[in-house]
């Protein structure tokens, strides 16, 4: 029998939801609306180590990463916050398109799907 699990559930969303060993998360966004490229990737990295921790597993087990970014010309300093953080021989495939996000501040989102 499969188990499903929400985590922070809302009235619009939840923030992870775990089925069948896998981890599904919504989409990670930074707290702070007026920090840099490079801020911002580090505190949405940071809230998905949080979740993926709750989870009982962690970034080695990402299974798919999917990045939207509102200006192209941020993939740079993106790329080299998110370098630093994934672990090598672990990297997962991963798709970066451009998108205009619900909040201007915003500069990044990222969801990931994760293995348990």
């Amino acid at each position: 029998m499969s188990t499903l699990q929400r985590f922070d559930v809302g009235a619009r969303l939840s923030e992870m939801a775990v089925h069948n060993g896998t981890v599904y998360l919504a989409g990670q966004v930074p707290a702070d609306q007026t920090s840099d490229i490079e801020t911002q990737t580090r505190q949405v990295l940071e809230a998905i180590d949080k979740l993926l921790a709750r989870a009982g597993t962690d970034k080695s087990k990402i299974l798919m990463a999917q990045i939207f970014l509102v200006d192209l010309a941020d993939f740079p300093g993106m790329n080299a916050v998110w370098d630093a953080w994934v672990v090598p021989g672990h990297t997962p495939p991963r798709a970066t398109v451009q998108a205009n996000l619900a909040r201007p501040g915003w500069r990044l989102e990222v969801v990931v799907t994760a293995a348990v």
